[in-house]
Formats: C-alpha cells, structure tokens, sequence
C-alpha cells in the first residue's frame, strides 16, 4: 500500500470514461450551459485505461469504478469491463449511471465481469425527473433499468439520491419506501459544490442528520458498522427487514481523513479529489512510450504528495469569500 501525505491509503480508482452525457443533469451540466467536450484523439484508449489499472492494483487499488458523463454511451463499453476483469488481483469492477441506457446494456455487462450497478435517480415524479436532467424523461425508464440489473444478477443494485431543497427533498420518505420494497439500497447524497456550473449554495443543502431524521419518524432503524475505512456513506438498517440505506455527508460531516480514492478523468488525468482544480497528466507518460515502471513511479509520486482535504475547508474557504475553479462534475466522474 502506498500512502499520501496524511497517511492515507490507496485502495479505489474511479474512472471516467467519456465526459459526453444523454442527460442535462442541474447537478453537473446545466442545459443552459454550453460544453466543449474532448475530442476523441484525446480520449483514453481501453487498452491505455487497462494498463492504468494493472499498474495501479500493484501499488494498492482492489475497486475499480466506471464513471462519465454518462458511461453506457461509450461505444462498446462492455469490451472494457471484459479487459479490467482480466485483471489480477482487482477484486471488484462496478458503475455509477444514470440508467438510461441500463435496460440495454445490463446482462452484456453482468456477462463481460461487472460486479455491481450504482443508478443515479432523482424522483418518482416524471416532472421533477424531466426538470433535473434537462430532457423529458418518464421514471418507468429508469425504474425498468434497475429491474433489468436485479435480474441479470449485477448485485447489490443501489440508487443515488442528491437531495436539493426546494426540489426533491419532499420525496425523502417516499423514495426510501419505494425502493424498500424493491430491496434497493439507497443512499441519499448532500448537495456538493462539484465543479462551478450547478448553482450550489449551502442553503440548498439537506443535512445527512435531517435525511436520517425524516426517514426515522416511519421506521426504526439502527446504524450500521463501517465494512472498510474510506467507506464514503454511514449506513443505517431497517430493523424490520434488515435492508439498509445510507447518507452521504460531504458536506455537513465532511470525510477527507478517510479518503482513498484517486480519479483517472477520460482525457488522462490523475486527480487526487473531486473538488480538484486540475490533474496529472498520465496520457502523455503513457503515448510517450514510458515503461510500466515510469508509470508506477508516476503514480506513487501523485499519492506521496497529495494533501487534498477540500470538504473539511470548505466552510473556512466560503466564510472568506475565495472563489475555486474546480473541475466540473461530468469531467471528473463522480
């Protein structure tokens, strides 16, 4: 295990695949924006992310995670899962979408090695849906996504909630409900400052504290036990099923101090957070013909420096006024 210079170590890899998206998420890329997107020759080869991973396990990673824009548009994803799953010692290969696509794309999936399926889903009502992602979606699309992945076997299937106030926060309870009688994990997300584009304020934040508080007054629940440090959501179960459902608190109880995650962005580079305001350039390393060794060099000498703890300065930051250009959302990956 290699370790940063606040001792923590290196254990998950979250990969984005493609910064283009079939959504116009407000939590990532407003429709009112425009987007300049990299062009393919830029873009990360399969072969060059394998390599990436292969060297990466070597010096700690056992998670891979998928991300984008929207991974399932790119071309043939499926062949890169088969690719990462040939590769020793990387015990779990998963994804984050927005299930659009996941009715499709599931069993070529489940059959190619990945392991699990994270759904971002923002409401039960195809109104608050539409107006989320920017295009006029029904529910049902999504919901036949995540039915898919539960037959094919992509287990556990969880859903992501950003609880927005003034948006969806009023379908906490209901959303909770839903998906319990699915046995879908949920975990419910504070409203983060990702990128520069999604209008966030700290008004719009639902408190982790006030989600676990709502769902509390329907069903007795009890915490639940962190399964490996850097876990991001603190988990609670229902006592009368035993399901569990999560919060993330990036915001309110930040977790910098446990964090293990580096970030591969489509384009090649290496970022340390995901409020980070650039990266690492590894394409350039790996076009210019340098060794498996250079790489690792390359790799461990990012983590030995990096002292990113953005979620725990964030309120000093805000209380003096600095304004950050962090990376946006869709290019990061979550």
């Amino acid at each position: 295990m290699i370790k940063d210079s606040y001792g923590r170590e290196l254990h998950d890899l979250r990969i984005s695949v493609t910064d283009r998206c079939n959504f116009r998420c407000q939590f990532c890329m407003p429709a009112e924006q425009e987007y300049e997107f990299y062009p393919r020759s830029e873009i990360l080869t399969f072969e060059e992310i394998k390599r990436i991973v292969e060297v990466s396990v070597r010096l700690g990673v056992s998670k891979v995670r998928i991300t984008g824009g929207e991974p399932l548009v790119r071309k043939h994803i499926e062949n890169l899962v088969k690719l990462l799953s040939e590769i020793k010692g990387l015990q779990d290969i998963s994804m984050t979408t927005n299930g659009f696509l996941l009715s499709e794309k599931a069993r070529s999936l489940k059959e190619a090695g990945l392991k699990r399926v994270t759904v971002s889903f923002h409401s039960l009502r195809d109104e608050v849906f539409s107006k989320v992602v920017g295009r006029s979606i029904k529910v049902s699309q999504i919901l036949s996504g995540i039915e898919t992945a539960l037959e094919v076997g992509l287990h556990p299937v969880k859903v992501n909630v950003c609880v927005v106030k003034g948006l969806n926060d009023g379908e906490i309870l209901d959303i909770a409900k839903f998906f319990k009688s699915m046995g879908v994990v949920v975990r419910f997300i504070e409203f983060m400052d990702v990128g520069n584009v999604n209008g966030w304020s700290l008004e719009k934040v639902v408190s982790a504290k006030e989600i676990v508080r709502v769902i509390s007054r329907e069903f007795e629940i009890e915490p639940v036990e962190k399964s490996y440090r850097g876990e991001v959501a603190d988990r609670y179960r229902y006592k009368d099923d035993g399901l569990e459902f999560g919060v993330i608190s990036s915001v309110t109880q930040p977790f910098c101090g446990d964090c293990n995650r580096l970030r591969l962005t489509a384009d090649g580079k290496l970022l340390t957070c995901l409020f980070a305001t650039d990266g690492y350039d590894i394409k350039t390393l790996i076009r210019g013909g340098a060794s498996d060794e250079d790489i690792e060099d390359f790799i461990r000498s990012v983590w030995h420096s990096r002292k990113d703890r953005y979620s725990e300065e964030r309120l000093e930051k805000l209380s003096k006024g600095e304004v950050i250009r962090k990376v946006e959302m869709f290019k990061v990956g979550g």
